[in-house]
């Protein structure tokens, strides 16, 4: 069937003038204001500019500059024939589209960009197709969509279509995707780091999946924690590959944490002892989620979460 269509909104708010006809042109151009009355004195505002033969007031290299209102009157008496608005731009070019399922599986979030910006008001008409269903991706902001009733583990990509039209023009782009392949959560949440009593090298993180990934029982995560601590100059390292050790990269420590039995699962873990820390110092540390069957990609990280080790008093 036909796909929904819904329309976002975006573009300049430059304040106009009275009534007056809208005319657009675009930017770098020659642009040719047209008056009905042949030769005729044009004003700008309330500046006159000089007389002008017909068709019209001709500029030869517009730029913003030349934007605002004017108008053309009859040379002698003054009478007002035309009064015109102009404005100026680009026609839109092929929206740039990134698409992300950050609350697998229940809905696909798209956004998009346009390069240059097209400094005129830009409508946007947002629809996907996945297999013979098509529909409407409802937009949740001028530059931005979501649809749901999605279906996993399907091998037809989805294919999301943004076409941008403003007054000069349309340009639409096509986005082809698999859902699994899009799938990345949101950053932990509520993280918290604590001493142990006792223990002079270690700190318990505890966090939570972030509240936009629906059902983490039935699709759970995996995490890693990255740190550093104050004086360390290296503070990021990655998940080690696959069937690699754990590793120490220069002064910092990844940790891949995953349920040691998943048969008993699934189920996910939401804290984790970090061992062999510098005592007495500072420790900043940092959490990121990724479906646990690797699907997609890793969240970003959280926002830090500072703590130092027991320090024995």
């Amino acid at each position: 069937g036909s796909a929904g269509i819904r329309r976002g909104h975006c573009g300049a708010s430059r304040p106009c003038c009275g009534p007056c006809t809208p005319q657009h042109g675009p930017l770098g151009t020659e642009v040719l204001l047209p008056c009905p009355g042949g030769a005729a004195e044009w004003r700008r505002g309330g500046t006159v500019l000089g007389t002008s033969p017909a068709p019209g007031l001709v500029l030869p290299n517009a730029s913003l500059a030349h934007e605002g209102h004017y108008s053309c009157h009859h040379p002698v008496t003054g009478e007002t024939w035309a009064t015109i608005c102009l404005r100026l731009g680009y026609p839109p070019s092929p929206p740039s589209i990134e698409c992300r399922a950050t609350s697998y599986p229940q809905a696909v979030n798209c956004s998009w960009q346009l390069s240059p910006d097209p400094l005129l008001d830009t409508d946007f008409v947002a629809t996907y197709r996945h297999g013979t269903d098509s529909g409407e991706c409802s937009l949740t902001g001028p530059w931005s969509c979501s649809f749901g009733d999605l279906q996993v583990f399907s091998l037809t990509p989805y294919e999301l279509n943004v076409t941008a039209r403003n007054a000069l023009g349309a340009a639409t782009r096509t986005l082809l995707f698999l859902l699994e392949n899009i799938v990345k959560p949101d950053p932990p949440e509520a993280l918290q780091v604590s001493p142990i009593p006792g223990e002079p090298q270690k700190l318990l993180v505890e966090w939570s999946p972030p509240s936009s990934w629906p059902f983490p029982e039935y699709f759970p995560l995996q995490y890693r924690i990255r740190y550093s601590w104050d004086n360390n100059s290296v503070p990021t390292t990655v998940l080690p590959p696959p069937g690699e050790t754990e590793a120490r990269l220069g002064l910092s420590l990844s940790l891949s944490l995953t349920p040691l039995c998943p048969q008993v699962g699934p189920y996910e873990l939401t804290s984790h002892t970090l061992t062999d820390l510098q005592p007495g110092s500072l420790h900043h540390i940092q959490v990121a989620a990724k479906d646990l069957a690797d699907c997609g990609e890793f969240s970003a990280w959280s926002p830090p979460a500072s703590g130092t080790p027991w320090l024995g008093l």
